[in-house]
């Protein structure tokens, strides 16, 4: 079978010839181990795309997951000044900010003086005011770039239509040089936005403090989520991923969970079915008191289920209960079984995955969250290997 049809069948709770293998890779694993500068696969769509297939070849994994939005393809034209640092560079642009980008770590955009952007402010932002929360501290939205992105303040982004071909430009890439890997588009929950909005503080205590102002913002940015699943829905993923970092119980409580996530997360992955793809939720950390409402939102899988101790899933008890329900993506440690463990207890852990997470299909073998970027890259191709020797159903 090719990866595309392994991974399709698992998310469809078959059992294919063997378990899929795919990881999510974080950015500082790209920065360090590939061919292009840190700051070209950041900034560069297509830069990007040719990481993530290189990647994808080199470990053998049955899918790929794009996670970020395309780029402009004249970005460097606003570049002001670029310069090697110890470590990593620093690109200082035409409008004045400031993007420092490490070898091992996602770039960090600041005022010149070095400052924090702001954020917005949970007292005077306007719901229907576009202007009062589209800020330069909004990191997770494309219409703030240091580049000056070419969308218009005032574009409607619950239209689809507003946002430029650029945007779904590295998925589709990503999908004609790879038609037989299995290759997902990403989105943020409405949540997700909110949280980066305001700044992970002031955001918690906006839930609190104007739970009404908060609501409304989420329904707005569900909206926009709304149209960027449309949008990646016309360049042919296999798949959109619904990234909901903050939704565990390291943030916030169930009653919160089904005030603020659920209704908003609900209207995202309906929107995905309506585009006939699978959809899935990844949320780090302690989710193992939430799957039932997160049953309720109606996504078809859970990508991390982060095992103790960084969170609280047991893989066995959470397929006992809702195997039916979900597929699952991932359980396997990212930090105490790949980059800390030495090789026995890493494939000791992989292994027991397997063994958990196949019988009855609709098990796809993953790192919990993204794998780190100093896990050596022998270890993800001995991933692969032991699924290839453990992980057959035939």
């Amino acid at each position: 079978m090719t990866g595309r049809q392994r991974v399709a069948m698992a998310m469809r709770h078959g059992q294919p010839d063997r378990v899929p293998v795919m990881c999510q890779l974080a950015l500082g694993h790209y920065f360090l181990n590939g061919r292009h500068s840190p700051a070209d696969i950041w900034f560069d769509g297509a830069c990007l795309a040719d990481t993530l297939v290189g990647f994808q070849a080199r470990y053998g994994f049955d899918g790929i997951l794009v996670n970020l939005p395309g780029r402009p393809p004249d970005w460097r034209e606003c570049i002001a000044d670029r310069r090697a640092v110890d470590p990593g560079e620093i690109i200082r642009w035409k409008n004045g900010l400031e993007t420092r980008i490490p070898p091992d770590d996602n770039p960090h955009t600041l005022a010149t003086s070095g400052a924090a952007l702001p954020r917005a402010n949970c007292d005077t932002v306007d719901p229907d005011d576009p202007a009062t929360y589209r800020v330069p501290g909004y990191v997770w939205n494309t219409w703030h770039a240091p580049t000056l992105w070419d969308i218009p303040d005032r574009a409607d982004l619950s239209d689809p239509g507003a946002y430029p071909e650029w945007f779904t430009s590295t998925v589709a890439a990503v999908r004609s040089a790879r038609p037989n890997a299995s290759v997902h588009a990403e989105v943020f929950s409405p949540f997700t936005h909110l949280i980066e909005l305001f700044g992970y503080e002031q955001a918690l205590m906006a839930l609190v403090d104007v739970p009404e102002t908060c609501l409304r913002l989420l329904d707005v940015f569900t909206g926009i989520v709304c149209a960027q699943v449309r949008c990646h829905a016309q360049v042919g993923p296999d798949a959109i991923l619904i990234s909901s970092a903050f939704a565990g119980a390291g943030f916030i409580g169930r009653e919160m969970y089904q005030r603020f996530v659920l209704p908003f997360e609900r209207r995202v992955a309906e929107a995905i079915r309506g585009a006939n793809l699978p959809s899935y939720t990844h949320t780090c950390g302690a989710i193992g008191d939430r799957l039932d409402l997160m049953a309720e939102t109606c996504v078809d899988g859970i990508d991390t289920l982060d095992p103790p101790p960084l969170g609280t899933v047991d893989l066995a008890k959470a397929k006992a209960e809702f195997g039916d329900r979900f597929f699952f993506k991932g359980n396997l440690d990212a930090v105490n079984e790949m980059l800390n463990a030495d090789d026995a207890t890493f494939e000791r852990a992989v292994r027991q995955r397997l063994e958990i997470g196949m019988p009855g299909g609709g098990y796809i073998l993953s790192s919990a969250c993204s794998v780190a970027p100093h896990v050596a890259p022998e270890r993800l191709i001995r991933m692969v290997e032991l699924a290839e020797r453990h992980g057959r159903y035939d």
